[in-house]
């Protein structure tokens, strides 16, 4: 198995954006340079910003290309707890930012003819137990009634029209959601951003950022200081110790992700007929697709850890067995990718942005819908910059503190331990 991800190896070549002399002022940095950076970049270019972009790896090498191609309507918390927390109106308009996010991604793969294979394959949304269809029957309700979005419930007896599996009870079928090749929409995305005269500067990691008395920003890296007059932090999960106050904001899990041979269209279209992105609804849940050539991706938590090629590996088998359980036809499938990557969660489990209180800006907290929102929400914080905060979808909304919490994680074996049990059961 290989342990680059499928998306990163069939994009094409990237293009090193290393070791190019650094510019000593500008009026934005942006740091990190997956798809919050980008997006930040290429739509602050366009309002006429110089604009200089830093990344400690190379672009797409954090999240941005290590998740499952998914870009989807809907967020992670339930339409009346969403209520309950911020309102109806409020709640409309956080619940309408994430479909706009995706709408986000299809507007700029036709601006900048990005050739990632978008394509409005639409959501599914599976029941594990008989009354997680219950469930999905009141989330239907509950969406057409508060927001005006309607969907359409897959009985059990239905279901082997969208995916050959007896392992689900029933589902919810969103048509509005996209498949996108995540690898050719990052490389799509830094070129667009070059074209608007960002400067993209790889392997070069930002280690402090200093406000300086004039107001303006001092941004260390690794090869040399930028001097700026707004500074964007894009860096998500991906968060190192040299930021600390962001790193607590959130909590980052582990994702793995496993890719199969090429199945061939016979056999591809037996597990899914019907390209739809099937996400079970489990606590710890899977979620799957079929790739552009036919394989299948398959994605899970597996194991509470994080992500290196040992670990990587022990999750692809735990993968690949509970991919076999659901699709047993699969089980003299090869594997052929394995990889993992990190997910940000803040405690409310929605998006976040704003300005820290040094002025830095930040956007972070996607909790696995990171392909549309960080898009959109480059393009929201582009806004916010330049002088227009109630574009914001989560203006005002504070990130909730984590007890006890520094940073690091130590408590994700126990949680994983928890949701797991819950699992079994609900």
């Amino acid at each position: 198995m290989k342990t680059i991800p499928y998306w990163i190896e069939t994009a094409g070549a990237f293009p090193d954006r290393s070791g190019k002399p650094l510019t000593e002022d500008t009026d934005l940095v942006v740091v990190g340079a997956g798809l919050t950076g980008l997006s930040t970049a290429l739509h602050s270019a366009r309002k006429g910003a110089r604009v200089t972009l830093v990344e400690k790896g190379q672009i797409g090498s954090g999240a941005s290309a290590r998740n499952g191609g998914m870009a989807n309507l809907g967020f992670t918390i339930g339409v009346q707890q969403a209520i309950r927390r911020y309102g109806l109106e409020r709640a409309r308009e956080i619940y309408n930012s994430y479909g706009e996010a995706v709408d986000t991604v299809e507007r700029l793969v036709d601006e900048e003819s990005i050739d990632c294979q978008f394509n409005r394959v639409g959501r599914l949304g599976v029941a594990s137990r008989p009354a997680h269809f219950e469930g999905k029957k009141a989330q239907q309700r509950d969406l057409a009634k508060y927001f005006g979005h309607e969907t359409t419930l897959v009985s059990k007896s239905e279901l082997r029209s969208e995916i050959g599996s007896d392992a689900y009870h029933g589902g919810l079928l969103d048509p509005f959601s996209a498949a996108l090749h995540v690898g050719r929409f990052v490389r799509g995305m830094a070129e667009a951003c070059e074209r608007a005269g960002v400067e993209i500067h790889e392997r070069n990691a930002a280690i402090g950022v200093r406000r300086t008395a004039a107001g303006r920003f001092e941004v260390s890296t690794e090869r040399g200081v930028i001097r700026a007059g707004q500074v964007m932090m894009a860096t998500d999960a991906y968060t190192d110790k040299n930021f600390p106050w962001l790193r607590r904001q959130q909590v980052c899990l582990g994702s793995f992700i496993i890719v199969t041979e090429p199945l061939g269209e016979e056999l591809a279209r037996d597990i899914i007929p019907k390209a739809r992105l099937i996400v079970d609804s489990n606590q710890v849940c899977h979620y799957f697709r079929l790739t552009p050539d036919n394989r299948l991706l398959f994605g899970g938590r597996a194991r509470f850890a994080p992500s290196d090629p040992t670990s990587d590996k022990k999750s692809g088998a735990v993968l690949f067995r509970e991919m076999c359980a659901i699709f047993p036809q699969l089980a003299g499938t090869k594997v052929e990718y394995v990889w993992g990557g990190s997910v940000g969660f803040a405690m409310d489990r929605i998006v976040h942005a704003g300005q820290a209180d040094d002025g830095v800006y930040y956007s972070m907290g996607y909790a696995g819908h990171g392909v549309q929102m960080a898009t959109h929400m480059g393009q929201v914080m582009a806004e916010v910059m330049d002088g227009h905060p109630e574009a914001s979808p989560v203006r005002d909304i504070a990130p909730p503190r984590i007890p006890l919490y520094n940073g690091t994680a130590w408590f994700l074996p126990f949680a994983g331990a928890y949701y797991k049990t819950l699992d079994r059961i609900r």
